[in-house]
């Protein structure tokens, strides 16, 4: 309702009170919102009224003072009875909003009714009804304890919701002006709710209520409201900076500061210029608060780009205020000692500098916005403007605060491109500033904070441009001079602090193998300096123990060496104890990094022994119990050791006997420091020229009391358990430590030799005592649970001191004459007596399977005699096993096979309770190892037992149990049931083919399912496949064994499979293939059976052709820890990880070498050799073949360029083995492959094959010369490898007959091709023209005169002539002297240079494919057995090939798609033929279609009008889609457009390649009927009444497609014309396309609709 109308009805209304009670609504009902604007307007209308007299119109109006009060009353009573009730109504959501949408209807009756709110208080002008108001709707804004943000509407109670609360609130606050405390109340609440509510709120609240707060008051309310608000935000990202959600703090607080920034940034002067004389408020200056730049700096560096924008908003501000003011800021009030914790600084002398300064600074925290790096890395110059005012004092004083350049690199680190992230490591690392201790100090937060995170990132160390696999990587090398540097400019009493934070970091957070390994070798490089105390070995700990636990182990290895020459350097050995150094030691793992006789160790020896006496005393405690320590004068690592022996054996007498096995953390610490000092003592006496004749005697004496010990473990029965099980640990422990001279790890050293003979002549004085304890403890003594690991103990130093001991007669016949066979017969008796359900009947019965099985392990070892007593209790066992079951179970029953323990009854079963107790939580671990322990016996009892096959029936039933064990026990213990398959696979493959199908596919799985866990994964894989890939189950055929043969080649295929994403999973499989078919020993088997054994690969020929194209696409993470492990590979012995870490063969490029290694071993006098080899080529011929046919993208160092170029390698390797016969039959295939476009390194080795047939096999020269009589459109630019073939005939010409002819054969084709239309071509064939004249050339010139060849020496000559001028022609120069220099045409010598290293080292590397498909010949040396010959050297024997750099000739070798690899990341605008315009001069002068027609290209007949068309870019888009899509001409209003260089940028010289014509626009409708009378259709694009859908529209061949103007469109005179109109269906709501893309739809559409008939090809 209008106001006009409500002032008509309060004019003529005599009676307002009715009018008012007829616009009030009841309490429970819900008013329209017109009726409450219309009670807004009256009650507005009714307030102007005077008291008495006249209107304004002169009408007569009683309104006294009586029936203002009544009316004043009634307004009040509004507020209470009907706009709160409505608000809260509003808030609960109560009602339907009269058919609204709840949402839309509240906000419309919410405004309608604050409005109402606001009228009402106005009228009254009382202020305190709107102070109780307010406090009305003051505890809306307080959320109640526990309720959430979300829990927003309809808050109950009587409360309003928040954001009916801020529009209430909003229009109450200009009536509170003068209620200061009210004000103040209202203004916290509001600062609350922005700490707590949603975004939205947030905005809300501070529109609405700061800035209408703000507005109701003068200068001062203005100065204090701004000053409360800003201290509250100020202290609130104080208290909240180290929290989790302070990124939400920073955010919040930005948004109320650039909300108020108008208020907070006004200049001083526009302040007093608004207030009177006598008063001098002043609003707060943010700038002078230290925590307000700490919010800015927070959000500079925030996740949320519009928090972002709004810091650096408001730094603009400031800086744009402290010039405007002109006034140094901080003032020259400010007290010194407060300088440093200013960060902004202003001074007017300096103003033009400072804002440059600035300048620089917005643009380069703008520019990274784009996250793009070619768009940052230009402006990071104008980081080294700021480092440089940084840097540079002014008066002592910085005027730019060194926090803000790391605002600008935490923006980088920060981003999600890792190109810029890179970018930004980079220049940090390179900041020379940093070598100034000021700078240095105020970085170091920052690189133990964001620095160190951004570390953590992977990819960030690939190998760069130009680095080798290998190298060290840039960021790498980089890293280790930053931290040096880094360290060395810290002031000295902050370098220990710092590092020990450092360190501190690497514990406590994940990293990956590949950054912690490069931390770590950075920090092992610091200069030596005493910074690291007892905290910081417990930080390096804590990096051992829990950063690097799942990292690969080399890498860990790698990793922990770093780590202890780190601490070796860096340890203040005056702070700490031997106790802390050896607990850091005992955490470096002798199998991977801390291994006896390695640089490392004898490093620590040094280091120890230079430090002793300068380490802190330990406390020790004494007999007593007391704590003492010892002399401070000095300790010794002997003392240590001493003191640290007798706190081990010191064992209370009163110990529980049923204690199980100690921790061996302790025995770890102790065995290494025993260890070391006898090493430290040994270097030491050798250093000072000592003999070491007093070396056993200083071992002798450390292992005395374990010596004692030891000695009294059979005779004393009262030594307490727990210290025989901790003196048999010690001692399995330093026998461990110090290989046995009989092991493959015995040590060479004379250091290391005397240690090792000192232990075994100390060990061997108590040897006797602890066999028969030992023997005697297996013999029924062990009888409790815990005792299962008590028993592992034994057998393992048992089997320890065996075979240590086994060269010594008088031992070894005592062992396995009454030792062994003892135990055995008390194993025999107690597996066959019958099983009693306790405890200890089923412990006796498990360890006793564990001696057994110990036994069998040793025996198969070779210790025993083949007469001894114990060899024929062995070879009984079977007997054991294989006994016939007692009735009533079959007679072939095999009951002793995957026996299991009966689980003793508990308490808790009996009480109906199913938890386990304490003493049975490990009965699962002890029933599986006795089932493992069983199948090791089977085992070992095929390998002796009986020769022969079992009888059919036992090898079924024992097969089918093996199966049933499989999955009755973990995978980690399934290697003894592999073994023992592989014995039963080929006895039982024929007669029951489904058990052996099962059998494989059952171990498959279990394979598979352990691909996760290395540690299980690797023996398992190995025992699979000697079991699946067994000699005999590989000599099956298809006929005698169809589903086996079949499931074996699946799994085949999914093994390769698996190996793409796990290294090293094939090369266990051809290893063990190459191996099986043609054995390193050939005279091991009998001729006849190792052919025999050959004939299977035939049956496996897959296996052989995919091992010589094998190689694994990784993914960039797998590349970067394949690349990293290589690097710690060359480090050699500087890094002890590569002497501990055993080398695991699992090289992708092994198959490869593998495989070669095979063909290099094969006869070709033998016949299967020979038939393998050549069924070998046809497949690889085959595989090439289908590639070149395929449609798949083919672009350098794809996967099909690096199979086809694998393929080639080993055809090139095995031809001196193939027959001449099948060379024959092969050779068109193999000039048939020339014809196809390859890239440069394949096309490389076709035509080295090609020249080494033809020297070999000169007979078929003739089918060379075929090769050019094949029809030119098929040959293009392939011609140029036969050319390239030519270019060495010098090496075929001595082979052939007729030479002369020959010679004139190859003159006749190469001239024909001199004078192709391909540049390319030309060049190649002028190359050839020039080597094969020079062959012959004088001497037929002379024989026959210059007249002579048919006038052919003339026209020769010109060509060469022609080449030799083309110095002076540009591009044509350059690539005339490449192509001469190039490798292949140049150094390279095809028969001189035949050999492994050329072909799989040399030739890739020259030939710009990915390094990591260069085999080096030491791979063929070192991992694998290469048979060499003369045919086949495996080096190249003479250096000149390898001493060059690869050429940069640029032709068709790369091919049309060498762009695509490079820019395979890069979005692109290719730009064609501009490039190649310099070789194309003859063809500019033909018109378009010529041109167009000399290439091949096919035009539909299509025609484009683009006449109404007005704007170049439009026109240069249209023009390149045209060319595309092959229409017959595009039609412009001007030709001088194609000049234009905003056409040009689109149309990227389609213009060269379609025919274009002019017609002005008013020529238009006489062109159009030109066509109609030519049979043209005219289409127009246009949307009109009778427009067709371009979806149903079938083009006419004959098309003319006109295009309307980009504004007008098409005009109304040419819309007559057309014969239809096209319009494209649409979905948006914008109805209309650009024009170059309705074209180009069009165009597509007609293009589709034709494309058979066009030939165009589909890309």
């Amino acid at each position: 309702m209008s106001s006009i109308l409500i002032n008509a009805l309060l004019s003529s209304c005599h009676d307002p009170d009715t009018l008012f009670n007829t616009l009030c609504w009841p309490t429970d009902s819900w008013p329209d919102t017109e009726r409450v604007e219309a009670l807004t307007t009256f009650i507005a209308g009714i307030g102007k009224l005077p008291q008495s007299g006249t209107s304004d119109d002169g009408d007569k109006v009683a309104f006294s003072i009586a029936k203002r009060d009544i009316f004043l009353r009634k307004v009040e009573s509004i507020i209470w009875t009907q706009c709160l009730p409505l608000l809260l109504k509003v808030s609960n959501g109560d009602g339907a909003c009269k058919g609204k949408r709840v949402p839309d209807g509240r906000a419309e009756i919410t405004i309608a009714v604050c409005r109402l709110l606001s009228v009402c208080i106005n009228t009254l002008c009382d202020t305190a009804v709107s102070g109780r108001v307010a406090r009305a709707v003051l505890p809306s804004f307080q959320l109640p304890d526990g309720e959430t943000e979300e829990e927003l509407p309809g808050q109950g109670e009587g409360r309003l919701g928040i954001d009916v609360a801020i529009e209430a609130m909003s229009v109450i606050l200009p009536a509170l002006s003068s209620n200061e405390e009210l004000i103040t109340s209202i203004l916290s609440s509001a600062l609350s709710c922005i700490k707590t509510l949603p975004d939205a709120l947030v905005s809300k609240i501070t529109v609405r209520l700061i800035f209408t707060l703000l507005n109701c008051y003068s200068e001062d309310g203005i100065a204090s409201k701004l000053r409360f608000i800003l201290e509250d935000l100020c202290s609130w990202h104080k208290s909240d900076s180290s929290k989790t959600d302070s990124p939400v703090v920073t955010e919040r607080a930005l948004l109320c500061l650039t909300t108020l920034s108008d208020y907070l940034f006004s200049p001083a002067k526009l302040q007093q210029h608004t207030l009177p004389q006598s008063l001098s408020y002043t609003r707060p200056d943010p700038r002078r608060s230290l925590q307000f730049w700490r919010i800015l700096q927070d959000g500079l560096t925030h996740k949320d780009n519009v928090s972002r924008k709004r810091a650096l908003y408001l730094l603009k501000r400031c800086v744009a205020l402290s010039e405007d003011e002109a006034v140094e800021f901080p003032s020259s009030s400010v007290s010194s000692e407060d300088n440093e914790e200013i960060i902004f600084r202003w001074a007017p002398d300096r103003c033009k500098l400072l804002r440059e300064l600035w300048e620089d600074y917005a643009l380069v925290m703008e520019t990274l916005e784009e996250n793009q790096i070619h768009v940052v890395r230009p402006v990071l110059n104008r980081i080294h403007t700021l480092i440089q005012t940084a840097a540079n004092d002014s008066q002592g004083v910085s005027l730019f605060h060194p926090s803000w350049l790391l605002g600008v690199y935490q923006r980088m680190f920060h981003s999600e491109n890792k190109s810029v992230m890179r970018e930004g490591v980079d220049h940090l690392l390179g900041l020379q500033v940093l070598r100034r201790p000021t700078f240095a100090l105020a970085f170091s937060q920052f690189i133990l904070g964001p620095f160190m995170d951004v570390m953590s990132e992977s990819s960030l160390f690939h190998r760069t441009a130009g680095q080798s696999v290998g190298e060290c990587p840039e960021l790498g090398v980089k890293l280790q001079v930053f931290m040096v540097t880094f360290f060395s400019s810290l002031p000295q009493e902050s370098r220990g602090p710092v590092l020990l934070q450092l360190v501190q970091r690497l514990g406590s957070q994940h990293w990956c193998a590949v950054p912690i390994l490069f931390l770590s070798r950075a920090l092992s490089h610091l200069p030596p300096c005493p910074l690291l105390g007892p905290d910081g070995l417990q930080a390096l700990r804590e990096v051992l123990r829990c950063t690097m636990i799942t990292h690969q182990v080399l890498l860990r290895g790698a990793a922990q060496c770093f780590l202890l020459n780190s601490a070796l350097s860096l340890t203040d050995v005056t702070l700490v104890t031997l106790d802390d150094v050896f607990s850091l030691l005992v955490h470096f793992r002798p199998d991977e990094s801390l291994r006896r006789g390695t640089p490392l160790w004898n490093q620590l020896c040094d280091w120890l022994a230079d430090s002793e006496g300068s380490f802190r005393p330990c406390v020790r405690e004494s007999a007593d119990g007391t704590s003492t320590s010892t002399s401070p004068e000095r300790e010794t690592v002997r003392g240590y050791v001493q003191h640290q022996m007798e706190l081990f054996l010191r064992v209370p007498a009163s110990t529980d006997q049923t204690d199980s096995v100690p921790d061996p953390g302790e025995v770890e610490l102790l065995a290494k420091a025993i260890l070391l000092c006898v090493d430290i003592e040994g270097r030491t006496q050798r250093s000072e020229g000592e003999e070491t004749t007093g070396f056993s005697g200083g071992m002798d004496s450390l292992l005395r009391p374990l010596l004692d010990t030891l000695s009294r473990l059979h005779t004393n029965v009262y030594l307490p358990l727990r210290k025989t099980d901790k003196s048999l640990q010690l001692l399995l422990r330093l026998l461990q430590l110090t290989p046995a001279r009989h092991t493959s790890a015995a040590v060479e050293k004379e250091q290391e030799d005397s240690v090792t003979v000192s232990m075994e002549t100390l060990v061997l004085g108590v040897v006797e005592p602890i066999q028969e304890f030992i023997l005697r403890r297996l013999s029924g003594e062990l009888q409790e649970l815990c005792d299962v690991e008590r028993a592992e103990l034994y057998l393992s130093v048992l089997k320890e001191v065996v075979l240590m001991y086994s060269v010594l007669e008088w031992n070894h016949s005592k062992v396995q004459e009454a030792c062994f066979p003892r135990l055995l017969r008390y194993v025999l008796r107690t597996l066959e007596a019958d099983q009693i359900p306790s405890v200890a009947g089923q412990v006796s019965r498990a360890v006793a399977m564990a001696s057994l099985a110990m036994t069998c392990e040793v025996a198969a070892l070779g210790v025993f005699n083949l007469q001894s007593e114990t060899t024929i209790l062995l070879v009984h066992l079977s007997s054991y096993f294989y006994s016939p079951a007692p009735p009533p179970a079959p007679p072939l029953s095999l009951v002793n096979f995957n026996q299991t323990l009966l689980k003793p009854p508990t308490a808790a079963q009996s009480t109906g309770v199913s938890e386990q107790g304490p003493l049975l939580k490990d009965w699962g671990r002890m029933a599986a190892h006795f089932i493992r322990d069983q199948w090791t016996c089977l085992g070992y009892g095929r390998r002796i037992g009986p020769p022969g096959p079992l009888e059919l029936p036992r090898a079924s039933g024992s097969l089918q149990a093996a199966i049933e064990a499989l999955s009755l026990l973990p995978s980690g213990l399934v290697l003894p049931v592999l073994d023992f398959m592989a014995s039963m696979l080929p006895q039982v493959a024929l007669s029951d083919e489904t058990l052996c199908v099962e059998a494989v596919t059952v171990s498959w799985k279990l394979v598979l399912g352990l691909s996760s866990n290395p540690h299980d994964f690797w023996p398992t894989l190995q025992g699979f496949v000697t079991m699946a890939f067994h000699h005999s189950l590989l000599e099956l055929t298809e006929e005698q064994a169809p589903r086996l043969t079949v499931t074996l080649q699946q799994i085949a295929v999914e093994l390769m499979e698996l190996s793409q994403a796990k290294t090293g999973v094939f090369n266990v499989l051809i290893q063990h293939c190459c191996h099986t078919w043609l054995p390193s020993d050939p005279g091991s088997e009998g001729q006849s059976q190792s052919d025999a054994m050959f004939s299977s690969s035939l049956l496996h020929l897959d296996i052989l052709a995919e091992a010589c194209v094998y190689g694994p696409v990784f993914r960039r993470d797998q590349r970067l820890i394949q690349e990293v492990q290589v690097y710690v590979e060359r480090l050699g012995e500087e890094c002890a990880a590569n002497t501990a870490v055993p080398s695991d063969n699992r090289d992708d490029q092994f198959p490869r070498v593998c495989v070669m290694a095979f063909l290099s071993r094969l006869q070709p006098s033998n016949q299967l050799h020979e038939r393998l080899m050549e069924e070998l080529v046809l497949r690889l011929l085959k595989k090439d073949e289908a590639i070149s046919k395929s449609k798949q993208r083919y672009y350098s160092n794809s996967l099909q360029h690096r199979v086809k170029n694998r393929v080639w390698q080993t055809l090139l390797m095995l031809l001196p083995k193939l027959r001449g016969e099948f060379v024959g039959t092969v050779l068109g295939r193999v000039f048939e492959a020339g014809f196809v476009s390859n890239q440069a390194s394949v096309k490389y080795l076709i035509e080295w094959k090609m020249v080494l047939i033809l020297v070999q096999y000169p007979e078929h020269i003739d089918q060379l010369w075929a090769c050019f009589r094949v029809d030119q459109e098929k040959t293009k630019t392939s011609v140029c490898t036969f050319l390239s073939v030519l270019v060495h005939l010098n090496i075929i010409m001595p082979q052939l007959k007729e030479k002369a002819v020959q010679w004139r054969k190859a003159l006749d084709v190469i001239l024909q091709w001199c004078f192709s239309h391909n540049f390319s071509v030309r060049l190649y064939a002028l190359l050839a023209l020039k080597r094969v004249w020079g062959l012959e050339g004088a001497r037929a010139e002379a024989e026959e005169g210059a007249d002579g060849l048919g006038g052919l020496a003339t026209v020769v000559k010109a060509c060469l002539h022609q080449a030799e001028a083309m110095q002076s022609t540009g591009n044509a120069s350059k690539n005339w002297t490449r192509i001469q220099d190039h490798f292949f045409f140049g150094v390279f010598h095809p028969v001189r240079d035949y050999s492994v290293e050329t072909i799989f080292y040399t030739f890739p590397s020259l030939s710009e494919v990915f390094e990591d498909e260069w085999i080096p010949p030491w791979k063929f040396e070192k991992l694998v057995d290469f048979s060499q010959s003369a045919s086949l050297p495996l080096r190249n024997p003479v250096p000149d090939l390898s001493q060059i750099q690869p050429g940069d000739w640029i032709q068709q070798d790369k091919g049309d798609q060498d762009g695509e690899e490079r820019w395979a990341e890069v979005q692109k605008k290719m730009t064609p033929w501009r490039l190649g315009i310099q070789e194309q001069e003859p063809e500019l002068g033909l018109m378009p279609q010529q041109r167009a027609a000399r290439l091949g290209k096919l035009h539909s007949a299509l025609l484009v009008v683009a006449s109404l068309i007005d704007k170049p870019t439009n026109l240069g888009g249209l023009c390149r889609t045209c060319e595309i899509f092959g229409a017959s001409a595009l039609v412009l209003d001007s030709l001088r457009h194609v000049s234009d260089k905003h056409f040009q940028a689109l149309s990227v010289s389609s213009e060269l390649w379609l025919p274009l014509l002019e017609v002005k626009p008013v020529e238009l409708a006489d062109f159009l009927q030109l066509k109609k009378r030519e049979g043209y259709c005219i289409v127009g694009v246009e949307q009109t009444a009778n427009s067709q859908s371009l979806k149903d529209y079938k083009f006419p061949e004959k098309t003319l497609l006109l295009l309307g103007n980009e504004r007008e469109g098409i005009p109304a005179n040419l819309l007559q014309l057309l014969d239809v109109c096209v319009e494209i269906p649409q979905q948006g709501v914008i109805r209309s396309l650009n024009v170059h893309v309705s074209a180009a739809l069009l165009v597509w559409e007609y293009t589709r609709q034709y494309l058979p008939s066009t030939g165009v090809k589909s890309d």
